[in-house]
């Protein structure tokens, strides 16, 4: 991987630019990949979303001033794009013969290696709130530090300890009235 610093000094060199961004969307492409799967949940659905997000980092290349790591740019606006999808396409977690559940859409989906138990899991997440569905796939999936998603999400790390309680609460409590 190379220097932080070097990057974002390319980046800012109309004659670099394009072959450090290049080096961006190789470096950190699976990892947000993943990031933004496990918030809209299907494949082309994560690919469309991070097309969008590497389009806007492109776009927005003179916005970024370096203040904090590459990863925590792009994964600011790999949230934001993904919610933004969420919103426009919001997907009922009901299911009925003619709109299956998440969980069924899961495991029908080639892409998803997945148990019931992860699928699941994913239908439990879809029922939180935005916030509270972020701070727990942040926490959960990704092991990020209170501290990170602090920087990441511009909230203190008080709030975002109760807001991941609160949604493990709820996605325990979605799991019991499975039973």
């Amino acid at each position: 991987m190379t220097d932080e610093r070097e990057i974002i000094s390319q980046l800012k060199n109309p004659k670099t630019q394009r072959a450090a961004f290049g080096l961006i969307v190789r470096q950190y492409s699976e990892q947000l990949y993943w990031l933004i799967r496990r918030m809209v949940l299907t494949h082309d659905d994560a690919n469309d979303v991070m097309q969008n997000v590497f389009l806007k980092a492109w776009n927005h290349l003179d916005s970024f001033q370096g203040d904090s790591k590459i990863i925590t740019w792009l994964s600011r606006i790999a949230i934001n794009e993904s919610l933004d999808f969420l919103r426009k396409n919001s997907h009922p977690t009901i299911s009925t013969e003619d709109d299956p559940s998440i969980s069924q859409s899961l495991l029908a989906d080639p892409y998803f290696d997945g148990s019931d138990v992860e699928a699941m899991l994913q239908e439990a997440i879809a029922t939180l709130p935005d916030v509270q569905r972020t701070i727990f796939q942040l926490r959960y999936f990704e092991d990020m530090k209170y501290s990170d998603m602090s920087q990441l999400l511009n909230t203190s790390e008080g709030g975002l300890r109760a807001s991941y309680h609160i949604a493990v609460k709820k996605i325990a409590e979605f799991f019991k009235s499975r039973d």
